[in-house]
């Protein structure tokens, strides 16, 4: 589902995060991430959805593959932002 979009004050485009707080394309992790901890695969799947990065540019961005989001994805959305813990994955398997 795709949230409508916002502009802040300085013009950016946002939406809002996985926190609440409102999310730029320049409050997104770095290209060169290596360390994918629970924010910031939440606000790169809360970006897509917002419609602020393309899924395309996204996994291009990232070097991630069309599954791993989608896992990602799914995770969110069946167990919250605390189905992104690598840690605890067995928990979360069906």
């Amino acid at each position: 589902m795709l949230q409508e979009r916002r502009l802040n004050s300085n013009g950016e485009q946002y939406v809002v995060g996985p926190t609440g707080t409102p999310l730029t394309l320049r409050d997104l992790p770095p290209s060169d991430t290596n360390r994918w901890v629970i924010r910031r695969k939440a606000e790169v799947v809360a970006a897509v959805r917002g419609g602020l990065i393309s899924l395309e540019d996204a996994l291009e961005k990232y070097r991630l593959t069309a599954e791993e989001f989608l896992a990602w994805q799914k995770a969110i959305d069946k167990w919250g932002m605390q189905g992104l813990r690598t840690t605890r994955i067995q928990s979360y398997r069906d």
